[in-house]
């Protein structure tokens, strides 16, 4: 299964269902990839399964791309993609940012170059609202969350591209900045995708996953968890979350059959 770092939902599905999976006798391998290789590597069939593409919208060029080769196994939650700020900073939409970069730096401070939000900003939302005058600042999902933090422990305005559920929402006084004109869509489908034919190669697993569904609530608490337990302590964390919610879990596990 791959996995994209940086991206928490991601992150916390996969490492959840490696141990899911294993405490019922399979062996789940965990590769580090960018998006691009993700969808690459599941459609010719060098990995398996990815838990989270956001369908239809945020990958749609992925998905467009591949999609004769690959098949949606589950879709288990919903995902919303914004532009947020901290509540002390005294605007409430994506248009109430114009003729106001100087007040955050000019920047809008973004993610991975290749993340679908961040081609949504550029050809989308940017333009829409005619925000030119800010520059849309390309890293890494790690280095945004970390000048998010920067900027709230000194009272600094800044605004940056985020989603929900994510748990930077429990740590922080955050706001989505309403987007009036949907310049990022629909909220979309956390998906997991496999490549053709995995449903018929691999029907107990597939079955498990059609009746995986999550709520914001548990999301969001999963990757608290994880993101306070830090890198490295994934398969505890899983494991004790699992372990508090299994009412929930157990209803992931009937026989295949009756998910078909």
């Amino acid at each position: 299964m791959a996995v994209v770092a940086g991206w928490d939902d991601a992150v916390a599905a996969s490492h959840l269902w490696k141990v899911l999976l294993e405490e019922r006798g399979y062996t789940v391998d965990l590769r580090d990839l960018d998006i691009a290789s993700t969808f690459t590597g599941v459609a010719n069939g060098q990995i398996d399964m990815y838990m989270d593409a956001w369908l239809p919208g945020v990958h749609k060029e992925y998905w467009d791309r591949f999609e004769d080769k690959l098949e949606i196994v589950s879709e288990w939650s919903k995902g919303t993609l914004m532009l947020a700020v901290p509540t002390y900073v005294d605007i409430d939409s994506i248009p109430d940012l114009k003729g106001r970069s100087s007040e955050f730096g000019g920047r809008i401070v973004g993610v991975e170059a290749g993340a679908g939000h961040m081609r949504l900003m550029r050809e989308e939302t940017i333009p829409t609202y005619d925000l030119d005058e800010y520059t849309l600042v390309e890293g890494s999902t790690p280095a945004m969350l970390a000048e998010l933090n920067s900027a709230i422990s000194r009272q600094q305005n800044i605004v940056v591209t985020l989603w929900s559920p994510h748990w930077a929402f429990g740590r922080w006084d955050l706001k989505e900045l309403a987007d009036p004109e949907l310049t990022f869509g629909e909220p979309d489908n956390h998906t997991a995708i496999a490549g053709k034919g995995f449903s018929e190669a691999q029907p107990e697993v597939a079955g498990w996953l059609k009746n995986f569904s999550m709520e914001d609530s548990d999301l969001s608490g999963l990757m608290s968890q994880m993101q306070e337990a830090g890198a490295g302590n994934e398969a505890t964390t899983v494991q004790k979350w699992a372990a508090e919610n299994k009412e929930l879990t157990d209803t992931w596990f009937e026989p295949a059959e009756a998910a078909a």
